[in-house]
């Protein structure tokens, strides 16, 4: 029997339509199955090949002592929610990845430079950055590229929101407050005031205008950083020299409205001695001076070039053309070398992913010695506490009371050989709800700095003085990027954070506390070789 179609050739070139359509319909939903398939194996290896991070960045986006990193997280991902709505972004799950040689350059060295740093540096921040940047870049393997470049700010502005500003103030902060002080100084001496020294105006008697890290200009350099990235994108400037130029301007604006503060608090609270005014005048100023550097960054921004358009908005003679878009993902170079190249590269650099060996604290010493005279009394650690400094790193945290002639007080040792062991200890003591009101280097010896504390518990609580510093076998150093710089050496030593919490307020010049320390030393270092 003959079907329908036969008797009618309308009817029969329509049969062999349906059949055609469905052929195409099959073959299409093979190849939708199939990218889908290669893609999500990609992402697999991706994920796999960045695995060590992700308890830095539980750790980062859920503890405490990290609440401004993780506002300043939610409020990027609203700002970036919003957008993507507005924009009408889609990803084309399905689709290879075309050929855009910024954004896989990208991919290649950012993921390389990770692979590097775990193995060589072993600092959490910079591989989590380059995690960020190295998944923006495989990102851009499936975006347009002007729509990849314009989503650069935000991704930069998501990555800002780790705790950057930290080790910048680590490893830049000391050298900026010097900078910051000797310029007042020298700007005060050309006004007729010689009697300010350096050393006056980064320890300022009551801590009013004392040039510490969240005042030495750092911090305001991250946050700066953050708001001219968000300026970026909302107002969509392109990432370009002009753009570098503005970011340049912008940091000197910062750092001088720092040093003007600085300038201002020292003359009125030190030279003029009416230190009431200067503690009013502190945080205002600190303000306006911020406020004053983001206005001036915002004009040059608008001023340093044209907008980027955007892919559904073409701008011709003025004039907005819809639905004319720029550039169509469909017409993208998609070859199919590229896909190979992703999973191979991916998979070689996840099984040559070696961290760097973890030190074990055997060699730290069984006992500790004391200097002559002093009573200690083992002071165990709370579950809490353990746990806080172990996270940190392989450590080995003890803790006493201690009474020496009249000074009382604690002593904690953490003895390691990662510096991620061995946090600033002024992190610790806000954690514990005490607030830093002054902190200055202390030149006991000349190979003997020691960091000096001054700190408040609440309001009308009265003042604790506290005290520390890092010691291995044959160096001291107040400096925590010192410390972190010495992990790079390929046999790293054992280190010993020594921290001290008196029971009360004590004169640095107190003649007990200038003997007490270099007996301290001189314990913990019989201690270190072993005697």
């Amino acid at each position: 029997m003959k079907s329908p179609a036969e008797y009618d050739p309308s009817r029969r070139l329509a049969f062999l339509k349906i059949l055609t359509r469905r052929k195409s319909i099959k073959r299409w939903s093979r190849a939708h199955l199939a990218g889908l398939a290669m893609n999500a194996l990609l992402l697999t290896l991706w994920l796999w090949l960045f695995r060590s991070i992700y308890p830095y960045l539980g750790t980062i986006f859920s503890r405490q002592e990290f609440r401004t990193n993780q506002i300043l997280l939610a409020g990027v991902l609203i700002l970036i929610f919003v957008k993507m709505r507005d924009a009408k972004v889609r990803l084309h799950l399905s689709e290879r990845p075309h050929l855009y040689l910024p954004a896989l350059v990208l991919v290649l060295f950012s993921s390389t430079s990770y692979i590097l740093v775990e193995r060589l540096l072993d600092i959490n921040t910079l591989s989590a950055c380059l995690f960020g940047l190295a998944s923006y870049g495989l990102l851009g393997l499936w975006l347009t590229p002007s729509r990849w470049r314009q989503g650069l700010p935000a991704a930069l502005l998501l990555i800002g929101t780790l705790p950057i500003g930290e080790h910048m103030q680590t490893f830049v902060g000391y050298p900026v407050r010097i900078l910051s002080a000797t310029v007042v100084r020298d700007g005060l001496s050309v006004l007729g005031v010689q009697s300010i020294s350096l050393d006056t105006i980064l320890i300022f008697e009551n801590g009013v205008s004392q040039v510490d890290l969240p005042c030495s200009g750092v911090q305001s350099l991250w946050t700066g950083a953050l708001f001219l990235l968000a300026v970026t994108w909302i107002e969509r400037r392109p990432i370009n020299l002009r753009w570098a130029a503005v970011a340049l301007i912008f940091s000197l604006l910062l750092l001088g409205a720092n040093i003007a503060r600085v300038g201002v608090l020292v003359s009125i609270g030190q030279a003029a001695g009416w230190r009431g005014l200067a503690e009013m005048l502190h945080v205002p100023l600190g303000v306006l001076g911020f406020v004053g550097a983001c206005a001036g960054s915002l004009l040059l921004i608008r001023w340093s070039g044209r907008k980027e358009t955007l892919d559904s908005q073409h701008v011709e003679g003025g004039v907005s053309l819809q639905n004319t878009p720029r550039q169509s993902i469909s017409t993208l170079s998609r070859p199919v070398w590229l896909m190979p190249l992703l999973l191979g590269t991916v998979l070689v650099l996840g099984l040559l992913y070696q961290p760097r060996p973890p030190e074990a604290v055997s060699d730290a010493p069984q006992s500790w010695h004391f200097p002559s005279g002093m009573v200690v009394e083992p002071w165990s650690l709370s579950p809490d506490e353990a746990k806080w400094l172990s996270d940190a790193g392989d450590s080995a945290a003890t803790r006493w009371r201690f009474e020496w002639r009249e000074l009382t007080g604690s002593l904690l040792f953490v003895s390691s050989k990662s510096w991620r062991a061995q946090h600033r200890p002024e992190r610790c003591f806000e954690v514990f709800g005490l607030s830093i009101e002054n902190s200055h280097t202390h030149l006991l010896t000349a190979d003997f700095p020691i960091r000096m504390l001054t700190l408040k518990s609440g309001k009308e609580q009265p003042l604790y003085s506290a005290a520390y510093w890092f010691q291995s076998e044959d160096r001291v150093t107040d400096d925590h990027g010192s410390r972190m710089w010495a992990d790079l050496a390929p046999d790293r030593q054992s280190w010993v954070l020594i921290t001290v919490l008196f029971d009360g307020p004590y004169d640095p010049s107190d003649a007990d506390l200038l003997e007490f320390y270099p007996a301290l030393r001189q314990a913990v270092a019989r201690s270190l070789e072993g005697e």
